[in-house]
């Protein structure tokens, strides 16, 4: 599923809302998630799962196209743990 679609089925079940007001919700919640894991924080959502950041160390990696040697620095990357409904719900059979 895709934003517009996402947005479209939020919509489609709260009519009462004008699109755009649908879109600012959307907006607002997915910018506090980003917003809470930029401070290094965590951001669960019961039955769904819980977002967080992990730290990659520093390494030395390699150009595909050259083979040369490239050094990668240390970054913190987003990481997602699902929940266990969720993960009941995928694995039903």
């Amino acid at each position: 599923m895709i934003r517009s679609e996402l947005l479209q089925a939020l919509h489609n079940d709260n009519p009462e809302l004008r699109v755009e007001e649908v879109e600012q919700v959307l907006d607002i919640f997915f910018d506090e998630i980003a917003e809470r894991l930029a401070e290094g924080g965590r951001v669960e959502l019961r039955g769904f799962g819980a977002f967080s950041t992990r730290e990659r160390e520093a390494r030395t990696g390699r150009n595909p196209r050259t083979g040369e040697a490239v050094e990668v620095p240390a970054k913190r990357v987003p990481y997602f743990k699902a929940g266990k409904e969720i993960r009941l719900r995928l694995n039903k059979d």
